[in-house]
């Protein structure tokens, strides 16, 4: 089936082979392979007491398969970040992360990028940003797909951080850079802190989004996302379900979600899957996202996979969740229109195809 992949981060897409490349020629010294640390990323969850009386049960003890020595998401990213080196760097790990993509039939993605780390300030916002959408390029050109960045704004900095960030994309449009996402976790800043910086993007008519309702076990900070950062999609959400008037309202704006079954906290995965579902049963507009795919590691195609054999969505719904994404993706409408139109062709025949098999 063909997809539009809305949520996915640029480092956390990094292959494990590229990062053990970038290691050895920077001499970075690492407790173990970038192989074995991938399959060992195990992030562990917050307190325990925060999630006692959730209305779906989180987990509150370890994952059968967690690893005897765990790495966190953030650890392994901040060692891929500190190797990206060069604009070559970067367009390599973009142009990767479409190949990546590509192998589930992805047609469209938007990948979260970083500000602009210190060590590569040399290159100035526009070399950084040229260089990743040079790796877009050379895939557009390959592979016939189509690709966005979205700019991260990393919620354990301030708002005035926040201000300037965005202002830079602002004051430097570029056309592969269409939008803005709140990350990092939850707990470390609320979304009100952010107002001022998501207000200037809106005026500035980018596409807004946030990460929120994923850590913070209530409903209330995506009502803050939708109401006053005014997001035009959520990214997670799983503890709306904590209040049936707020997901009333969900289900009757359509407010597009994307969801991930595999997380770094390999004890929640199963709360994740659980919420998904519940959120599917709810009526509320979920989209599959592979979220990190190099580092946990996943695919677009595994986290379909799972909505179907575990989460037990229909062949129906998986059809609406990926037609869903086309019109949540922030390309210009003439770009969706073609995009609308290759992906319904897809599963249209595909559908076909099946038909003619029974």
């Amino acid at each position: 089936m063909p997809k539009v992949e809305l949520h996915c981060h640029l480092i956390g897409s990094v292959r494990a082979e590229t990062f053990a490349e970038l290691a050895r020629r920077h001499n970075l010294e690492l407790p173990e392979s970038p192989e074995v640390i991938y399959q060992n990323i195990n992030s562990k969850p917050p307190d325990p007491d925060l999630y006692r009386d959730t209305r779906i049960p989180v987990p509150q003890g370890p994952a059968a398969d967690e690893p005897e020595t765990s790495y966190s998401l953030f650890q392994a990213c901040s060692w891929v970040t500190q190797l990206l080196r060069s604009a070559e760097d970067l367009t390599r790990v973009t142009y990767e992360a479409f190949e990546a993509a590509r192998q589930s039939n992805v047609r469209h993605l938007e990948l979260f990028i970083d500000q602009l780390p210190v060590h590569l300030e040399y290159l100035g916002y526009t070399g950084y940003i040229e260089a990743m959408a040079g790796g877009i390029r050379l895939a557009e050109r390959e592979f016939g797909m189509t690709g966005r960045l979205i700019a991260g704004i990393d919620r354990s900095k301030t708002g005035g951080d926040a201000v300037s960030w965005v202002q830079q994309v602002v004051n430097n449009p570029h056309p592969y850079l269409v939008g803005i996402g709140l990350d990092n976790l939850e707990n470390a800043g609320p979304p009100e802190r952010f107002t001022d910086a998501y207000q200037l993007a809106g005026r500035s008519g980018l596409g807004r989004t946030a990460h929120s309702s994923e850590h913070v076990p209530s409903a209330l900070n995506t009502i803050t996302c939708l109401d006053q950062l005014g997001c035009d999609r959520i990214d997670h959400g799983y503890y709306v379900l904590e209040d049936d008037d707020v997901v009333a309202r969900l289900r009757r704006e359509q407010t597009v979600f994307t969801v991930g079954c595999v997380t770094s906290r390999r004890s929640w995965r199963p709360w994740r899957r659980a919420s998904i579902r519940a959120m599917i049963d709810a009526g509320l507009a979920v989209v599959p996202c592979s979220d990190d795919p190099g580092m946990f590691p996943n695919s677009l195609n595994n986290e379909y996979r799972i909505l179907a054999d575990q989460v037990g969505a229909t062949a129906e719904q998986l059809r609406a969740m990926s037609l869903r994404a086309v019109e949540a993706c922030w390309l210009p409408e003439q770009e969706k229109a073609v995009l609308r139109a290759d992906v319904q062709a897809q599963i249209d025949a595909a559908d076909k195809e099946f038909a003619d098999t029974l």
